[in-house]
Order: structure tokens, then sequence, then C-alpha cells
């Protein structure tokens, strides 16, 4: 693990047994809330962690991108997924979360090691093939894929 994540790491944990261990009632409550925010329910620990990875981009809270990747990967997620909600976030943020996503991408190397970018190169590639020849099979049948930016684009 590099130093600045090993640094937030020490940091994150010393922090968190102080106010644990401080009896304080606002942060037992917001472990309670944890817990219950990131339980199965309808989406799953997973999905919920892919959540937090992509707002953790747009706050640009570095401890935060940390924790929720490498909860997403103990959740299994995989690379192309953090990835894809890092660009979520990125979306959402603007031109400031680009900045938070380089972040995010050391974090990634550290989980999922540093060649992790040749399989996610490799499925978007393939995505892209698919698409299209989706396109293609659409516009044969004389069917239409809407827009980009239609319904949903905030």
């Amino acid at each position: 693990m590099n130093d600045q994540l090993r640094a937030l790491t020490v940091q994150r944990k010393r922090a968190h047994s102080r106010l644990a261990a401080s009896g304080a009632p606002v942060y037992a409550a917001f472990l309670d809330m944890e817990r219950a925010a990131y339980a199965d329910g309808a989406l799953t620990k997973h999905h919920k962690e892919l959540i937090a990875v992509g707002i953790s981009v747009v706050l640009d809270c570095r401890s935060c991108m940390q924790w929720h990747i490498e909860q997403a990967a103990i959740a299994g997620a995989g690379p192309a997924e953090v990835l894809e909600a890092m660009e979520v976030g990125i979306e959402m943020g603007g031109g400031p979360a680009t900045v938070s996503a380089r972040f995010a991408l050391e974090v990634m190397d550290e989980v999922f090691g540093a060649r992790w970018p040749d399989g996610v190169k490799a499925g978007i590639a393939s995505r892209r093939g698919s698409a299209r020849a989706d396109a293609s099979d659409a516009a044969a049948m004389g069917t239409g894929q809407s827009a980009p930016g239609g319904e949903g684009a905030a």
C-alpha cells in the first residue's frame, strides 16, 4: 500500500477508535445508521458501496473514496464496476470531480492491482462493438434508439 493510503487508513482507524471509545452518542448513532444503510435490502451492499464511491468522488473525500472502493471490492465489485461508479460521480460533479477521480484511480491500483485497466479496457471495447452491432440491427429493423441526454439527463 502506498504511503498516502496507509496514512489515511491509520488516521481513519485512530479517529474511529477514539470516537467509539468516547461513548459519544451521536457517533454511536451514526455507526448504527451506517450498518443499516449498507445492509442488504432491495439493493445489495455491493451496489450500495458503488453508489458511495460515486458520491465520494463528488464530495472529494479521499478517505471516503478509499474506504468505499475497498468495501465495494470486499463486497464483490470488480474494477469495471468501480470505474463506472466513479464516472457517475464525474458526471454529477463535473470538472472538479475529475480531480477526485484521479485519486480514486490510485486507490483502485492498490485494491485491484496495477494491471486492472487492461481488463477494463478490453470490456469497454467489447461493449462498444456490441453497441455498434445493436445500433446497426435497430436501424435495419427501422427502430431508432433514443438519443443520449434525453430523459434522465440532469
